[in-house]
């Protein structure tokens, strides 16, 4: 796909968003956009998922991080979030898909909550 095709403006298409680094809060790599999940109802963008820690793929952990909680930063072409390292580490996180339940809102609260978004 061109890049015309999939980056438009402000759009991006989530391909291009998908390994994406993110930066924390001191500046360093923390991790990267492992993938997207977009609200089937409104359209919207809830989370990205941020794969952290293992080595080469094997081990990571898997980090809901608001949507809104992650600004683009073109100079670092990553996304920057006012979380650090340290701070992800305490972070609601899941090991593999099959232990997350995105319908169960006592999940998502709890990661609202722990990034101290309002939703």
């Amino acid at each position: 796909m061109s890049l015309e095709a999939n980056e438009t403006g402000n759009l991006i298409g989530s391909d291009k968003v998908e390994g994406t680094a993110v930066y924390g809060a001191d500046g360093n790599k923390i991790g990267s956009i492992e993938r997207v999940m977009i609200d089937k109802k409104s359209g919207r963008v809830s989370y990205a998922v941020l794969s952290f820690g293992g080595f080469l793929g094997i081990g990571d952990d898997h980090y809901p991080l608001p949507w809104q909680s992650l600004k683009y930063d073109t100079s670092l072409g990553g996304y920057v979030t006012g979380v650090t390292e340290a701070q992800l580490k305490g972070a609601p996180h899941y090991r593999n898909d099959n232990t997350w339940n995105w319908s169960d809102p006592t999940s998502t609260r709890a990661v609202n909550d722990y990034y101290g978004v309002a939703i």
